[in-house]
C-alpha cells in the first residue's frame, strides 16, 4: 500500500471539521490534522487575494485518493479548492501499518 498526504484548505472551522468528519467516518483517511488557522496570498480572476484558512493534513492511501478528493468537492464551499497529494515515501512502519489498517476498515463494512 502506498501511502500519502492529502493537503488542502478550508475558509473556516466548522467546513474544516465537516471535511475531516467525513474523511474519517468513511474510512477514506486515518487521521485528519487541523492546523492553526494561517494567511493564504494567491491570484484569483486577475486579483491578488488575502484569506484566513485552515490547513488540513489527511493521511490515506494512494488508492483512496479519488474517494477523499470527491468528499473534499462535496464538502468544500470553494469553486476551485487546494487538493494536493504527496507521497508519503517514509515513516514509522508502525505507523504506516495504522494508516493503512483504518483506511482499509471502510471497505469491509
Amino acid at each position: 500500500m502506498e501511502p500519502i498526504l492529502v493537503i488542502t484548505n478550508l475558509p473556516d472551522q466548522d467546513s474544516a471539521n465537516r471535511v475531516a468528519e467525513a474523511l474519517i467516518s468513511g474510512h477514506l483517511a486515518a487521521c485528519v490534522n487541523l492546523l492553526a488557522p494561517c494567511t493564504s496570498v494567491y491570484r484569483w480572476q486577475g486579483k491578488i487575494e488575502t484569506a484566513q484558512e485552515i490547513p488540513l493534513l489527511i493521511k490515506t492511501l494512494a488508492s483512496h485518493y479519488s474517494k477523499v478528493e470527491a468528499a473534499i468537492r462535496q464538502h468544500h464551499p470553494y469553486e476551485l479548492p487546494e487538493i494536493i497529494a504527496v507521497p508519503i515515501s517514509a515513516g514509522l512502519p508502525e505507523y504506516l501499518d495504522w494508516v493503512t489498517a483504518e483506511t482499509e476498515q471502510g471497505k469491509h463494512t
